[in-house]
């Protein structure tokens, strides 16, 4: 298995020594996902931190009605994780599947926590994480409210510049939070103008 991603990854935020790479290394596993498959499903706890080495996840919240809400897609070089969840050991509100055959690497939260008294400097790799991610959905949220549906997708293209192209427009719109037919509408009209 190649672990150069995720170790790549891991060494824009802390130095490890060889022995510090060699013990993370064992504490990983490797798994294939199909396309639709679940990593979690709300309800379950979220007991693994998942990066993505291959093909692209999502993460999503359903509404009363069905509708899904994405809040997050992960392309190869992200991590994704229902926060809450694997922080607190309470059932998840998201769910994690594939929208593309993919493969990933995980580290088990029990995993995560040995690892962090043993080698504590992937406690500041998890604090950046986490600030990371709560910056992240902080400037979205605010993006949400104070920004057209057009400058969502704009800022959409500039997060995701791999997954334009290749995401179905329904993700797309469930992302920016409008209507496939009105991201269609919306897109022709650009175009036209």
């Amino acid at each position: 298995m190649d672990y150069s991603l995720i170790l790549s990854n891991i060494t824009k935020h802390i130095n490890l020594y060889k022995e510090e790479e060699e013990y993370f290394i064992s504490l990983l596993h490797y798994k294939r996902v199909k396309k639709r498959q679940y990593l979690l499903e709300e309800g379950e706890v979220n007991t693994k931190l998942t990066f993505v080495t291959q093909g692209c996840l999502r993460s999503y919240a359903v509404d009363k009605n069905g509708g899904e809400h994405v809040l997050q897609f992960a392309p190869p070089n992200w991590w994704i994780v229902d926060m809450r969840s694997f922080i607190k050991q309470e059932p998840a509100r998201l769910n994690i599947d594939a929208i593309e055959d993919s493969e990933v690497i995980y580290i088990m939260k029990t995993d995560m926590d040995e690892l962090q008294i043993q080698v504590p400097k992937f406690e500041r790799f998890g604090r950046i994480l986490a600030q990371n991610a709560m910056a992240s959905y902080q400037h979205r949220q605010i993006d949400n409210v104070t920004l057209s549906a057009i400058e969502r997708y704009t800022s959409f293209c500039h997060l995701y510049p791999s997954l334009i192209l290749t995401l179905p427009q329904k993700q797309v719109a469930s992302y920016i939070g409008v209507t496939p037919e009105f991201l269609s509408k919306m897109l022709n009209t650009v175009v036209i103008k």
